[in-house]
């Protein structure tokens, strides 16, 4: 399981605006709502609403209100509306949305917080004020052309790779009471098949809320070589790569369109292993190449992740 577009359930193609249905299951940790769209050029204003029932008088709760406005300055408003009252208003000023242009809204539900993307970019949080359980119904209103609204459900997940996660977490601490072995910092973990073309390691975290940066390093044990040092550091936004062979450093890579990382998102980063270099994507779009500047991929065998970061998952297959 990745965060795949692809395959998405219960998809509603142009829905009429205003819009009230029904989501068909529970707004579980994991679940994806995708609403892909066109801003007309009168526009002011549109919402998308998770709504606690569909009722009108009285007006249902509104878990989430997410409301792009394009007045004399553009903005995102996010609030919650309980007993017929707003809440405090969460302003959001980098404003993705344009006019005349489409769009592609992700709402990824986390277990304590709303995480939205629009066309692929990391956009804003909201905290929850209403349990995501509660919500059973989407509203979208306003001026907005909608091409289609889908999900894809926690329960979807079924992950067909959960047979071959393939390391072994070497410095494993305590094992909690559940069993369940805790991703202390820093992680280091065995891969039980060594690196090659076609190889895939998924890491799946959430960055702090006063991060300054964290790293991803895949290494040769025997050698201790880095073949690949991923790096990113949100207090200055850049990206780093590179690799450390033969006890030096190399030369820095820093290019890239756009920063994927933000205080307090939760990310999955998946690196892929190609023939002639790795291909890393953040959240289900890709991020950067590195070309291979350690040849002998084999004997990469270890991945060491360090930072300020809350490790959720590492997997390999």
């Amino acid at each position: 399981m990745m965060l795949s577009l692809n395959n998405l359930q219960n998809v509603i193609h142009n829905p009429v605006v205003p819009f009230v249905g029904t989501i068909p299951e529970p707004l579980e940790p994991g679940t994806l709502i995708v609403i892909r769209g066109h801003v007309p050029s009168d526009s002011e204003r549109f919402q998308v609403d998770l709504q606690c029932g569909s009722s009108v008088k009285p007006r249902a709760d509104v878990a989430f209100h997410l409301n792009p406005r394009f007045k004399r300055t553009n903005y995102i408003v996010c609030n919650t509306l309980t007993n017929e009252k707003w809440g405090r208003e969460n302003i959001t000023y980098e404003m993705p949305f344009q006019k005349e242009k489409s769009f592609e809204i992700v709402i990824m539900v986390l277990k304590d917080k709303f995480q939205v993307a629009v066309n692929g970019k990391h956009t804003l949080l909201y905290t929850h004020r209403i349990l995501p359980e509660k919500i059973n119904t989407l509203g979208i209103y306003g001026r907005v052309n909608i091409h289609s609204v889908g999900f894809r459900f926690a329960s979807d997940l079924q992950d067909t790779q959960e047979s071959s996660v393939e390391l072994t977490q070497i410095n494993q601490q305590n094992v909690q009471g559940s069993g369940v072995p805790q991703l202390t910092l820093p992680f280091v973990a065995r891969l039980h098949s060594s690196m090659g073309p076609g190889r895939t390691i998924v890491i799946k975290g959430e960055v702090n809320a006063a991060a300054k940066g964290f790293n991803v390093d895949l290494i040769a044990g025997r050698s201790r070589d880095i073949a690949l040092h991923l790096n990113p550091r949100l207090n200055s936004k850049a990206f780093v790569r590179n690799s450390f062979l033969q006890e030096s450093w190399g030369e820095e890579e820093r290019n890239i369109t756009c920063f994927p990382f933000s205080l307090g998102m939760y990310f999955e980063m998946i690196i892929y292993c190609d023939v002639r270099e790795f291909k890393v994507a953040i959240n289900g779009v890709h991020s950067l190449e590195y070309k291979h500047r350690f040849r002998e991929l084999s004997s990469i065998d270890t991945v060491e992740i360090n930072g300020d970061i809350n490790l959720l998952e590492v997997r390999s297959w």
